[in-house]
């Protein structure tokens, strides 16, 4: 006879891959048994001989709190009654091979610190919310048509104590909220936060999937991160790793003593290329742990969205394989089926359950359809980065000036395929790490010359459509790449270069907000046509963004040499005062304030493919945002 607390359907739910919210059925929970307070244990082992709970309490003897099971399919169960909030424990598992294993809670709460492996009894639900008000917003905006500027963090390298020693999430809080809305940003995009053994990994190899890491603080001081950036009018994402986890022995790898959570085909399971396990897409438990781990994080936690991690590795079987590790599906492809259905089926279960959030895929390859619904044959994301527009620019802004003309089509190609997904354009911390150097370092020519790269980099970033991700660091200008061990070089800003490329951004992020044509129709064709993309001899492009309201359109010109001309033409569609509204030549910025300070008037003659053109200045390394103001006759007017 099953237990009250465990429901049969629920059961029968987990096993057909279908219960969303698992971590209410398993893990450790606060419960009250014959007049008795104390905690229920329900763990998945199907495989294992014997399951025990051990810890402190118990002096680690599995002999004393054994657990019972409910069903053939492997669920473990028992109530102890002398364990309170903040027990450490394991599950001791006698696997088929007559082997005792300790292992974490699979859908264990919080965790010890590192190098401590241990779970922590933690209820789910005593922390008391004040973002109503975000929350209620958040279910009626609009996301596609909405500014949407995202500060990738990593958090203990953002700022620590010391190498290894960091704040607590709550004085993060403290420290980066005012920083990141002072500079702009709808969102934070957190580097995975659950548990992980080692530092190095940056949480992409994960033991606790349901943990947010104890390096930290405990889960609440997390929510009281998340509920504070809420109160602050911005959003959280948490990068979520679905695709692969590590081999330590504490965590998921033959957890009952047989590949249980990974396939069972060690081909299938191993990923060479980062020494770990890939999950057991197909199997039904699996689903049920995956889907609902995130649901688990945008509903106990607020968050805002999931940005997908290794999206390609799951839907390839030979990503990052030498011939001989993989085999072709049943049908001769290369492609996982398996993980295919299971994307869609994740992507469907996190709408229904959550509408309105971001569902962000890192997918590096042509895979169609990512960001559409499945019901029209896509994947079901909402959101794709753009990793082809991001290969193409850093190739491009990496080269010489005078090299550029030659590879002129990087900075245009993108544009072809702009609106084949919902985008977002990243500049992520895998492209300033491991040698690849910061963005402002990858900038040719001398000191003057990289930063001035630097600002028309991003202007052309926010003009281009697409939604938009930065790396901490890049906001001031970072000369080192990435350490992930020490903090940020927030000593720069002594300097004036540094301090004027964080006003830069912050003025940056003004225009963007305040500007519906860079961000309402990012994923329309409406939203933008070209006025001149062929002149490589000057690496010279313009275009327009376009709002749904006509008077709200932009002109931007981008010059990617040194170069300043006067008197250059630029077709606009239509005549009277065009207004320079943002230079990043501007002398404020660090530039050399080559600007368009006075209204520029149409000339009434055709220039390309425009019925009126302005004669104005370009500036050397820099873009140019230009808005018409009025015509002659509302001016007389």
């Amino acid at each position: 006879m099953l237990n009250e607390t465990i429901v049969e359907h629920d059961l029968y739910l987990f096993h057909q891959g279908n219960l969303r919210y698992s971590y209410q059925l398993l893990g450790a929970h606060p419960h009250e048994e014959n007049g008795e307070e104390g905690y229920r244990f329900a763990v998945w082992a199907p495989n294992a001989e014997q399951v025990s709970v051990v810890g402190d309490f118990n002096n680690w003897d599995g002999t004393s709190h054994r657990l019972k099971k409910l069903n053939e399919n492997g669920i473990w169960y028992g109530f102890i009654p002398e364990i309170t909030e903040g027990t450490v424990y394991k599950y001791e598992i006698l696997t088929p091979h007559g082997h005792l294993r300790l292992k974490a809670d699979p859908y264990g709460f919080s965790s010890e610190l590192r190098p401590n492996t241990a779970s922590v009894t933690y209820p789910l639900n005593q922390y008391s919310w004040n973002d109503e008000q975000w929350m209620d917003r958040r279910k009626n905006i609009n996301i596609y048509e909405s500014p949407i500027s995202i500060y990738e963090l990593h958090l203990g390298s953002w700022k620590n104590i010391e190498t290894e020693v960091y704040y607590n999430y709550r004085e993060y809080a403290d420290m980066v909220i005012p920083y990141v809305k002072e500079l702009g940003y709808s969102h934070i995009e957190l580097l995975p936060i659950t548990e992980h053994p080692f530092d190095r990994s940056w949480g992409y190899q994960t033991t606790g999937y349901f943990a947010a890491t104890s390096r930290y603080g405990t889960p609440d001081d997390f929510r009281y991160f998340v509920d504070q950036c809420h109160q602050n009018g911005i959003g959280v994402i948490l990068d979520w790793v679905p695709a692969h986890f590590c081999k330590d022995e504490h965590g998921l790898r033959r957890f009952d003593g047989e590949a249980l959570y990974e396939y069972q085909d060690p081909i299938k399971a191993e990923k060479p290329q980062w020494g770990t396990l890939t999950f057991d897409f197909g199997r039904n438990e699996v689903q049920s742990f995956l889907i609902s781990n995130a649901i688990y994080w945008l509903k106990e936690f607020h968050l805002d969205g999931l940005r997908v991690d290794a999206v390609a590795s799951m839907l390839y079987l030979d990503f990052g394989k030498e011939d001989g590790q993989w085999e072709l599906n049943e049908y001769g492809g290369r492609e996982n089926l398996e993980a295919v259905a299971f994307i869609k089926k994740l992507n469907e279960a996190i709408f229904e359950e959550v509408p309105n959030i971001l569902m962000m895929a890192e997918e590096s390859t042509s895979w169609p359809q990512v960001s559409s619904p499945t019901y029209l044959g896509g994947l079901g994301f909402n959101y794709k980065w753009n990793m082809g527009w991001m290969n193409d620019m850093l190739k491009y802004i990496e080269m010489d000036p005078i090299h550029r003309k030659h590879y002129h089509h990087l900075i245009t190609f993108s544009f072809f395929y702009a609106f084949s997904e919902n985008f977002i354009l990243p500049i992520s911390h895998d492209e300033v790490v491991h040698g690849k150097k910061s963005l402002l370092n990858k900038m040719p020519g001398d000191y003057w010359q990289k930063f001035a790269n630097l600002r028309a980099f991003l202007a052309y970033m926010y003009a281009h459509p697409g939604k938009k991700l930065l790396m901490m660091g890049t906001e001031f200008g970072q000369f080192d790449e990435w350490k992930d061990l020490e903090d940020l070089d927030w000593e720069l800003l002594d300097y004036e270069a540094h301090a004027s490329a964080l006003d830069y951004v912050k003025q940056l992020h003004q225009l963007y907000n305040d500007m519906p044509a860079l961000w309402e129709l990012d994923h329309d064709e409406q939203g933008f046509f070209w006025i001149d993309p062929n002149n490589y001899e000057q690496s010279i492009v313009s275009f327009a963004r376009n709002s749904r309201n006509d008077g709200d359109q932009l002109i931007i010109v981008c010059n990617f040499t040194p170069e300043v001309y006067h008197g250059y033409k630029v077709g606009v569609p239509k005549e009277g005062h065009y207004k320079e509204i943002f230079n990043s030549d501007a002398t404020h910025f660090g530039g050399s304030g080559q600007t368009n300070g006075l209204a520029l008037e149409t000339v009434n003659e055709p220039w390309q493919g425009q019925d009126q053109h302005v004669a104005m200045t370009i500036p050397p390394l820099a873009v140019s945002f230009l808005k018409r103001t009025c015509s002659p006759k509302e001016e007389n007017e």
